[in-house]
């Protein structure tokens, strides 16, 4: 019996699930190897498949800020709360070049939302998958003093991008764009509440939720820039509500608490106690209070440069630097069970350059990118060498970037 007989004897729903345990990569170098493992692997039940395996196996995903180009990159989560110390290191997906002042705007269920500049008044703005590298460029929209947000409807499966100015008047329009509608288009939807953008958002279960002032909607004037608000844009509905929120602070990160919103930041800057409020009920906007302190470590001592960056699905408090230093550290910390468990991330540099690092974690692979008709490949990379196009998209390994593609032929546009 040859090898083909060996193959075709084996059932469908085995290969599949085989294949499915795959890394994304991986997946993308089988597509190449034949038409009918590339027909297989293009069917739609085996996307499915592979989003329920990424999703039992999360990643924690780094966007590194370097002086020549933004870097996307991953490596595994640690699943196993008992072991103390773990060593891990990351696999590059997509380099982005600096060429022309991009900006990182959001990252949300496993696409980036980013721009760079065409004039001092527009920019294009897009949307990436990391990890196939494919990418679509947005409709132009002129706008300065904006705000973007990047939020996902998990009931009618829809990513919207928000384009906004950082202060908001009664009646204000603001751009909103749907993605993978037909042929894309910003409209205007109006904003009834009045009030300037003061923190970053999260988005949690198809409710982008972010930091504000409100504004004296008279005279126009922040009433109180130390006296905070949350604004809670329904993604699906499209509807805007205040949340008070005298518990939070300029400094507090914004985090996804089991499915609620909370926010979390030091008691105070350099000790070890972290205090967490998290929104028990929207309706009656009650908020809960919790106050851990974290146990000893010999390497988590200078807690100044540290910073909260997000929960686990599982209640794990992620903390880390935001600039890269050899050996860089992710450090998790379960509260009911008051462990902390440290994580050495190896392969993000050295120590001769620092550079800006964004931290995500329980990032799911998705082989999909259904954002808008047209789409472009991008290229991804297996690890640090010297780029060898020009593209804003630099290419070190074209057979990846092809075997990533839906598409017989590469598509390859500059930006």
């Amino acid at each position: 019996m040859n090898r083909g007989e060996n193959f075709e004897s084996i059932p469908n729903d085995l290969i599949l699930e085989i294949f499915s345990r795959l890394s994304s990569k991986s997946i993308g170098k089988c597509r190449c190897v034949s038409k009918l493992w590339r027909s297989m692997l293009l069917r739609p039940d085996f996307t499915e498949l592979f989003l329920t395996r990424s999703a039992s196996r999360p990643r924690l995903f780094f966007v590194l800020k370097r002086y020549n180009d933004w870097c996307f990159c991953s490596s595994p989560q640690p699943q196993n709360p008992y072991e103390k110390s773990l060593v891990v290191a990351v696999d590059y997906h997509t380099k982005f070049s600096k060429t022309r002042w991009p900006d990182f705007l959001g990252l949300t269920s496993g696409l980036i939302y980013l721009s760079i500049m065409e004039t001092y008044m527009d920019r294009k703005r897009m949307i990436c998958n990391p990890i196939t590298g494919k990418y679509a460029t947005l409709p132009k929209l002129i706008m300065v003093n904006r705000i973007n947000l990047f939020g996902f409807d998990p009931i009618d499966k829809q990513f919207k991008v928000l384009v906004m100015n950082n202060k908001v008047y009664n009646g204000t329009g603001i751009n909103i764009l749907t993605l993978g509608t037909g042929k894309m288009r910003w409209r205007k939807i109006r904003c009834p509440l009045s009030h300037k953008v003061c923190g970053e958002g999260i988005c949690v279960n198809g409710v982008w939720y972010y930091l504000a002032c409100k504004i004296d909607e008279e005279y126009y004037y922040v009433i109180d820039e130390e006296s905070y608000v949350i604004v809670c844009f329904d993604v699906r509905s499209e509807k805007f509500k205040f949340i008070d929120a005298k518990c939070i602070g300029r400094d507090t990160t914004l985090i996804n608490y089991k499915g609620k919103l909370g926010g979390i930041d030091w008691v105070e800057r350099g000790n070890r106690e972290l205090c967490m409020w998290v929104l028990e009920d929207v309706e009656k906007q009650k908020w809960s209070k919790y106050v851990y302190t974290l146990p000893e470590d010999e390497v988590l001592i200078d807690l100044d440069n540290y910073y909260v960056v997000g929960v686990t699905a599982r209640g794990e408090v992620v903390l880390t630097r935001k600039c890269t230093r050899e050996p860089f550290y992710v450090f998790f910390f379960n509260p009911e069970r008051n462990t902390l468990q440290r994580v050495e991330i190896q392969g993000l540099g050295d120590d001769r350059r620092r550079f800006d690092i964004y931290t995500f974690v329980d990032h799911v692979e998705d082989l999909t990118f259904n954002v808008m008709k047209t789409e472009y490949g991008a290229t991804s990379i297996e690890r640090e060498r010297k780029p060898t196009s020009t593209g804003a998209f630099a290419s070190v390994n074209k057979f990846d970037a092809l075997s990533l593609l839906d598409y017989d032929e590469f598509t390859g546009a500059e930006i």
